[in-house]
């Protein structure tokens, strides 16, 4: 365990609970930032720091850690299933860039919300419970927010397009996708605030279904289609492709609960699966990405290199979507 992770914590404590700091330990996942559990007496919580501390550009849209809680606390507040941060620290705490934020009971591993007969219940409800959060989190009122990034499709395409031309690696599937894409643009829809990254292994689910949404590290002003499509990518279906959304639903339930929440009406299927063909480009593209860092040098990590092998699997998403057999 980390002494600066031990005496930061021990220095916090009296600000958290009563009774003694125990159980520290770190938690494994989390590509771009470190998750530590911790105690405070009967209390527990969970420590969401930057790598060693210090703010790194893991991704082009990372918004920061303390914007990040900003965003989780407002949310929360206004009727979103987020956890409650409880304290963002700062230099004198020792940690670095970091937040913490209670911890909440429940399961964020695929395999087992998928196949674990105690999820059966929550399989059945999450498509309604998914859309029902997401109408919420769409509905944040944008003046109670921090300053974010505001993305749109057109501006995303150009950017990924420039990225993937960067590589001079061609794929003619990913050339196909993005004139397929351009030509299909939807009508734009007023920005509101989207997630980013909300999919199974960013969501905590118990036996009763959807306990909060994590991971808000890019989110941003955009499409509200650009959420309810993330969790529909064959990518994020973990096996279950006859199950669209996540691998456990059907995308007419999540929008069912979508619009049954107040959900713009204008947010139909289509353009659902316009952004999830694009989400299969944007995350092929991502892999290609991750691949030339550990290419680089810069993260020789297993993890990086096998996450950069991917984007093959999106070469073929895209192929039957556009064939329209996916």
């Amino acid at each position: 365990m980390s002494d600066v992770i031990h005496q930061g914590l021990e220095r916090l404590a009296p600000k958290l609970g009563a009774g003694p700091l125990r159980d520290v330990k770190r938690l494994s996942g989390g590509a771009s930032q470190e998750t530590w559990s911790f105690d405070v007496g009967a209390q527990g919580f969970i420590l969401r720091r930057a790598p060693n501390g210090v703010p790194h550009e893991a991704s082009a849209q990372a918004i920061g850690l303390a914007t990040e809680a900003a965003v989780i606390e407002t949310v929360r507040k206004a009727g979103a299933p987020a956890p409650e941060v409880v304290h963002v620290c700062t230099e004198r705490d020792g940690l670095g860039a970091a937040y913490i934020m209670r911890r909440l009971a429940g399961e964020t591993i695929a395999r087992k919300i998928l196949r674990d007969d105690a999820f059966a219940h929550a399989r059945k409800v999450l498509p309604g419970q998914c859309g029902a959060a997401l109408q919420k989190i769409h509905a944040t009122d944008k003046q109670t927010l921090p300053d974010l990034p505001v993305m749109t499709a057109p501006g995303m395409l150009d950017r990924y397009e420039e990225i993937y031309r960067s590589f001079n690696s061609p794929r003619p599937i990913f050339d196909f996708a993005i004139a397929e894409l351009r030509r299909r643009m939807p009508e734009p829809v007023a920005p509101v605030l989207v997630h980013g990254d909300f999919r199974l292994g960013n969501l905590m689910i118990d036996e009763t279904g959807l306990v909060a949404a994590l991971d808000w590290e890019i989110t941003h002003f955009g499409d509200p289609a650009e959420d309810l499509s993330w969790i529909c990518m064959p990518s994020w279906r973990f096996g279950g492709v006859d199950k669209p959304v996540g691998g456990f639903g059907a995308v007419e339930d999540l929008l069912a609960g979508y619009h049954a929440a107040g959900g713009d009406p204008r947010i139909d299927a289509d353009r659902v699966r316009f952004w999830t063909m694009f989400g299969s480009l944007r995350w092929g593209v991502m892999c290609m990405t991750m691949y030339r860092v550990f290419e680089s040098g810069m993260d020789r990590s297993v993890e990086r290199a096998a996450i950069g092998r991917r984007s093959s699997e999106t070469e073929l998403d895209l192929m039957l979507m556009f064939a329209g057999k996916l």
